[in-house]
């Protein structure tokens, strides 16, 4: 491996870290603000009814449920529109970390079932011009790899 390699794979996986800290912060923020839509029928219902006021599809999958087909065809259909409407979309492993930052419990005790964690929108309603530092680093991340032809880059939450 020459030194040029070496530099683009370390700022590659700084890029990374930083991106995943961005979608990190603007999940907690978007939660906070009640900016956030969790689950894959919740999410497609929002996209029906307002797909302006999205700016943000993170398609949330671990490894060990890849080869689920629904799921899947879930996130192609979700893919398409968001392609359709000019939405950012991220992919994102890590479903973990992602039930931490959202604070789901660790366990249900067969009381409530778990939300769906697979499909998040991040909203900014109309009448609000909402920013944040984490949302204009994610979306640059998805202009940068849209330029790059990989049109839905992918992210890895890290637990802690």
């Amino acid at each position: 491996m020459t030194l040029e390699e070496l530099v683009a794979c370390d700022n590659a996986a700084q890029k990374m870290q930083t991106v995943s800290a961005a979608v990190e912060e603007l999940l907690v923020a978007a939660q906070r603000q009640d900016r956030l839509t969790v689950g894959v029928y919740e999410s497609a219902k929002l996209m029906n009814v307002d797909p302006d006021s999205v700016v943000l599809c993170l398609l949330a999958i671990d490894e060990d449920e890849e080869d689920d087909i629904a799921l899947q065809i879930h996130f192609t259909l979700i893919q398409s529109f968001c392609c359709d409407n000019d939405i950012n979309i991220v992919r994102v492993s890590g479903m973990q970390r992602l039930a931490q930052l959202l604070g789901e419990p660790a366990e249900t005790q067969g009381t409530t079932e778990p939300r769906d964690l697979h499909c998040l929108l991040v909203t900014n309603p109309h009448t609000d011009a909402w920013k944040s530092h984490g949302l204009v680093e994610v979306a640059s991340y998805c202009e940068e790899s849209r330029g790059n032809n990989q049109w839905v880059p992918y992210i890895s939450l890290q637990e802690r």
